[in-house]
């Protein structure tokens, strides 16, 4: 490295970094959060000191050791880097700077070196892996090669910050260093990624001058970054360029990119026309692909048109995943057709995915929504209230967290579909647990309970709901006086007309009587 690009650094120990920033040609690295550190404890001692020895590497001429030996190095200091735990794994680079600065490792120092950033990478430690860099650079250990920029420009992406992986990336090109095709994509991938299409067509367009072909990698992830700010008829075109123009070939990857793309503007038609275009071509579409559709087809109002695309998709070999099913079970709720999420739940189950607490709710939430929508008498309704209380039973014998939201629907469900007793027995579970039910499920549980006849069960409601603090409403006392009227219990009229102005509420209903009875 140029030294007047070295004494950019100032070294301090790892250790004892507190959000200094080190920079090269200007790059700014990360803040590695640390105060000076405390002495570590024994057993932490011990730890940071076994994993030094074990990852210790002894010199050697690297530049003849096979590309699989370098591979097996890194993941050698990868899982010795893990071994270590975070709060020590500064204490642990120190150690290994100060035994390599001890060694002169000569010939084998870039290399070594270069495997140490890279397994920092790798082990999701850039801040470490950019502070190590400037370390090890000071002190001489390390003459950056193509590796080490391309090593940082990783770093720099990890984080997302493209301003100084970009400058790394022209100091690199402009020293005569040739990056890697593979280094190039990840640096316009990560543009694409936050919508810099400018900075990631500026990266591309440099790869002719530097000599360095794209690979349809590359494309692929251009593609993406103009589907991603919505430019999908510019997507479209690239994708027909590299078809008819291009050095390579396009790959499933590249079609469900576009496809997605149109997707996500409601034009999920013709991206299934995209996919029959792909598998002329010869390319097997993955469950990607198909999840693109699903989420399409969701997403415009037409979830029925993507069970279709499940029963080809199956059809073809390709077996749906968990995102498969939770995508058609959420479309299908969300545009009321509750028997097809509840037969795609039952295939999800018998294809051996487990359904997790917040979709069971949510299916729950939504066969009960669907039940409440028809007739008492209606055999559809009956069926996904049924439904729905199976899967309510199913959660709770798992243990599983029941929403409140749910359990206010399971109650009002029931009670509109003549189950009040049910409904009161998990009344009765949820304020058992602490939830107090909406005080207009617990009216329609009084109101489902004097329709089947069981109006002493319906007061204990009101009892239970006098407890509960809840607001003074005529509602609950007007169903009750209308069914004591109905079945000629006038007395029983009265008592509850009675204590209903008693609490300060005025009934709209009245105890049929010929003259007043004050209670």
């Amino acid at each position: 490295m140029p030294t007047s690009l070295l004494h950019q650094f100032q070294l301090q120990p790892l250790s004892s970094l507190h959000h200094q920033q080190y920079s090269i040609i200007g790059i700014r690295s990360a803040h590695l959060s640390s105060t000076e550190q405390k002495p570590s404890s024994s057993s932490a001692n011990r730890t940071v000191q076994s994993c030094l020895t074990a990852a210790e590497v002894q010199p050697t001429k690297f530049d003849v050791i096979p590309r699989r030996s370098r591979r097996m190095h890194v993941q050698h200091l990868i899982e010795h880097i893990r071994a270590v735990h975070k709060k020590d794994r500064v204490e642990f680079l120190d150690r290994m700077v100060a035994r390599r600065q001890d060694c002169s490792v000569g010939t084998g120092s870039s290399f070594d070196l270069n495997d140490l950033l890279m397994a920092l990478v790798l082990a999701e430690e850039p801040d470490l892996a950019l502070r190590t860099f400037s370390i090890v650079s000071v002190k001489g250990l390390l003459v950056p090669d193509s590796w080490t920029y391309s090593t940082l420009i990783r770093c720099h992406c990890m984080k997302g910050h493209l301003d100084e992986a970009q400058q790394v990336f022209d100091f690199m090109t402009e020293s005569g260093f040739s990056p890697t095709v593979a280094t190039v994509t990840e640096l316009i991938n990560s543009y694409c990624r936050k919508g810099g299409l400018k900075g990631a067509f500026a990266v591309f367009d440099s790869m002719g001058r530097i000599g360095i072909s794209p690979t349809i990698q590359t494309y692929n992830c251009l593609i993406k970054g103009l589907c991603y700010v919505g430019r999908v008829e510019e997507a479209l075109d690239m994708l027909k360029g590299i078809m008819n123009n291009g050095p390579v070939k396009p790959d499933i990857y590249t079609y469900t990119a576009v496809m997605d793309g149109f997707c996500k503007v409601g034009r999920s038609d013709e991206a299934l026309e995209l996919l029959k275009e792909a598998m002329e071509g010869g390319l097997s579409p993955n469950v990607v692909t198909y999840n693109t559709l699903f989420n399409g087809y969701t997403r415009e109002g037409r979830p029925g048109k993507g069970l279709g695309v499940l029963r080809r998709m199956k059809e073809r070999g390709c077996l749906p995943d968990c995102v498969s099913y939770r995508t058609l079970i959420h479309g299908l709720l969300k545009w009321g057709k509750a028997r097809a999420a509840l037969r795609v739940y039952r295939e999800m189950e018998g294809s051996g995915f487990e359904v997790d607490e917040r979709m069971m709710n949510v299916l729950v939430r939504g066969l009960c929504r669907a039940s409440l929508k028809g007739s008492n008498a209606n055999a559809n309704a009956t069926d996904l209230l049924e439904g729905a209380c199976q899967l309510f039973g199913k959660m709770q014998s798992m243990d599983l967290a029941v929403d409140y939201n749910t359990y206010g629907l399971v109650v009002s469900s029931l009670s509109v579909g003549r189950r009040s007793e049910e409904a009161l027995v998990n009344v009765e579970r949820m304020v058992g647990e602490g939830l107090w039910p909406r005080m207009i499920d617990l009216e329609g549980v009084i109101k489902g309970l004097c329709k089947e006849g069981k109006i002493k069960k319906a007061l204990s409601v009101l009892v239970l709901m006098e407890g509960g603090r809840y607001p003074r409403r005529r509602v609950p006392y007007n169903i009750l006086v209308t069914e004591f009227n109905r079945i000629g219990m006038v007395s029983s009229a009265c008592s509850v007309y009675g204590i209903a102005l008693k609490r300060g509420v005025i009934p709209e209903k009245k105890p049929k009587l010929g003259r007043v009875v004050y209670l």
